[in-house]
């Protein structure tokens, strides 16, 4: 029996998840929405997004702009085609009481014709190729090498009226930029953290060392993503080995070689690889893991359903940030921006949080239903939070800091022979 049949085995046999597991399907959806009938409609591909303007906008994009009183967004195109991770946008379809994209449309006249969403960066770039997407919220990874490519437009963040109601670490991200030029409007953003449940003998951090122990014990959950890999380097880090990790999203081959062979140490039939939410709460819910690595939205399920779990404190760990492009090829950069400018708003983020548990990218949006999900994330002040390094996609040169580093493609293949 396989790694992957094995693994299904397990998680399909596990009970009395009950109300956890149900609440974990709240960010679910399906993977794919056609919102409206009729026709196809067939993109202009231009060569860069036009925006229509009353004025001729004022400020850079490179420098982050306050928006100028004058500019505005051109007349709705009519329709707009929607790329993103599953759960990360809803319409009223999972449930009637949870829809950011109705009130989009009503104040905009722009008609979400096509909602598509995807589990993996992978799966979003094969679907992003045919170029019939006018926005897209990729995962860091893809989000480095759709920049990197030319698939997505430069943003002038002069025409989205919550720009700088955004915190200025997350507006600078090096993963939403390149070369001076904003291509990501951030959105929501999380922290992957190593949870337990403690043990019966009551000794601190259940006799714990700390987060590296995801690596030496089994069984334990673990993030399906070549990414996952920083958080192995982290834990090298962590422990005293000499290798000099400064950050954990850019690693030299030694550094790479290292942080996969930790990886690589313990893996076996006992250790659960996840992609959905839903298994690591299965997972541990069940008691087939011990440890896992999670979020604080899983944390923060626990804790409401009685069964708190325990964190490493304040150790480093890794982070992302979710934005919204536009692509290069839209062909309806009016109403692309004025999804831009909807999903950075308070309203639209509020609804987001509370959905996905994830924080919201503006803190203003950190009220009524929201504001539980910013608590768990110390995100209500809009303070960078400590220690945590957020994800950006490897290249050989280092995130441009010079050096010979390893890129993507090489975690990627190395997590591909891992992960079997």
């Amino acid at each position: 029996m396989g790694r992957d049949r094995l693994r299904r085995t397990k998680l399909a046999g596990m009970a009395g998840t009950g109300l956890l597991a149900l609440a974990a399907c709240a960010g679910t959806g399906s993977p794919a929405v056609r919102l409206a009938a009729g026709p196809a409609v067939t993109p202009a591909a231009p060569a860069t997004p036009s925006v229509t303007a009353t004025a001729k906008p004022t400020g850079s994009p490179a420098a982050s702009p306050s928006p100028s009183p004058s500019a505005s967004i051109g007349e709705s195109e009519g329709t707009l085609r929607v790329l993103a991770l599953q759960g990360r946008v809803e319409y009223g379809g999972t449930s009637t009481k949870v829809d950011w994209v109705t009130p989009y449309e009503k104040r905009t006249g722009c008609r979400v014709v096509a909602l598509d969403r995807v589990r993996t960066g992978e799966e979003m770039a094969a679907r992003f190729e045919d170029g019939s997407y006018d926005v897209v919220s990729p995962p860091p990874e893809l989000a480095g090498a759709l920049m990197a490519g030319g698939s997505v437009a430069p943003v002038d963040t002069s025409l989205i009226e919550a720009y700088d109601d955004i915190p200025g670490w997350l507006r600078e991200l090096p993963g939403l930029r390149r070369k001076d030029e904003v291509y990501g409007v951030p959105y929501l953003w999380g922290v992957n953290r190593v949870v337990h449940a403690g043990s019966r003998d009551g000794a601190r951090d259940g006799g714990y060392d700390g987060p590296g122990d995801l690596y030496t014990t089994s069984p334990v959950a673990i993030r399906d993503d070549p990414l996952s890999i920083a958080d192995a380097a982290l834990a090298l880090a962590g422990a005293g080995r000499d290798l000099d990790v400064s950050d954990p999203f850019q690693l030299t081959p030694a550094q790479l070689d290292a942080a996969v062979g930790l990886l690589a140490e313990r893996d076996g039939p006992d250790r659960v690889y996840w992609k959905d939410p839903v298994e690591v709460v299965r997972a541990v819910a069940g008691g087939s893991v011990r440890l896992a690595q999670a979020w604080p939205y899983h944390a923060d399920l626990f804790e409401r359903a009685g069964r708190p779990l325990e964190t490493f404190g304040k150790a480093p760990a890794t982070g992302w940030a979710d934005s919204w492009m536009i692509s290069a090829a839209a062909a309806s950069p009016n109403c692309a921006y004025k999804w831009l400018d909807w999903m950075s708003s308070a309203e639209a983020q509020r609804w987001a949080a509370a959905w996905t548990g994830l924080a919201p990218a503006n803190p203003e949006a950190c009220t009524g239903r929201a504001r539980h999900v910013c608590d768990v994330h110390d995100a209500r002040d809009g303070k960078r939070p400590e220690g945590v390094f957020f994800a950006v996609r490897p290249s050989r040169d280092c995130g441009g800091v010079g050096g010979e580093c390893t890129d993507y493609a090489d975690w990627a293949s190395r997590w591909k022979a891992l992960v079997k």
